[in-house]
């Protein structure tokens, strides 16, 4: 069986790409979780990751022996060996664009994800209203998945990005749970999409099994501290 590698659910916003991918999509995997210790070369984590591909990162996927980081390459890795699975839309042009879409966010939207780090448990308007005040490159990232979406939603009519689910809306859901847990400020026309990725039964239970590890991460929280943890978060409802 498939095995992929990922980190803390909490924070692991690229873990959670590719299991969603198999999660949604209905291909058995095998979960295998390495707790976010330190990033430190003879870190737990670091070590763990290293003996299995020389990136010593996670998403990590494993198939039978053979191991394929780099969650674009997992994900084009998963459509080749399960082409009827639905990863990418069916006619020529909309896998195209899928996959633009997926190397954008893949290279992309540096101040968004560095200004807002995914963190699943969190309530955090505050702290959003602030960055969306202090960064305009945040506010330009934004505004570019306000023009991204708005075109993809009005070519195919919703409800997700290409009509279904693909790896386009699995890539854009860590964005997603950003934009909800940071309350960045979202037109009318995109807000629902936003609740739809959050509404996806495997979102949901991601967002479950985060609200269950309650382990709290000091390098990756620096606007908060163990002590000044916030209530979990009440699941969106379908």
């Amino acid at each position: 069986m498939l095995q992929l590698y990922i980190g803390n659910k909490n924070y692991s916003s690229w873990s959670l790409r590719p299991w969603l991918v198999l999660h949604q999509l209905g291909i058995p995997f095998e979960e295998m979780k390495v707790r976010f210790d330190s990033f430190a070369p003879d870190s737990h984590f670091k070590q763990t990751m290293l003996g299995l591909a020389p990136t010593g990162k996670v998403p990590l996927l494993v198939d039978d022996g053979l191991a394929i980081w780099d969650t674009l390459a997992i994900t084009e890795y998963l459509a080749e060996r399960f082409p009827q699975a639905g990863i990418w839309p069916t006619p020529v042009a909309d896998r195209a664009r899928a996959r633009s879409l997926c190397a954008e966010m893949h290279s992309g939207f540096t101040a968004l994800r560095s200004h807002c780090p995914m963190n699943v448990e969190a309530h955090l308007p505050e702290v959003g209203a602030r960055i969306w005040a202090e960064q305009a490159g945040v506010r330009d990232d934004v505004y570019r998945l306000i023009d991204m979406w708005g075109q993809q939603l009005s070519t195919h009519g919703g409800p997700l990005l290409f009509g279904n689910f693909c790896a386009a809306d699995a890539f854009f859901a860590p964005v997603c749970l950003r934009l909800d847990r940071y309350a960045l400020p979202l037109p009318q026309h995109i807000q629902p999409y936003v609740q739809r990725v959050l509404a996806l039964p495997s979102v949901r239970e991601w967002t479950r099994a985060a609200l269950e590890e309650k382990d709290f991460r000091e390098f990756e929280e620096p606007y908060r501290t163990a002590s000044g943890m916030l209530a979990e978060r009440s699941l969106p409802q379908p």
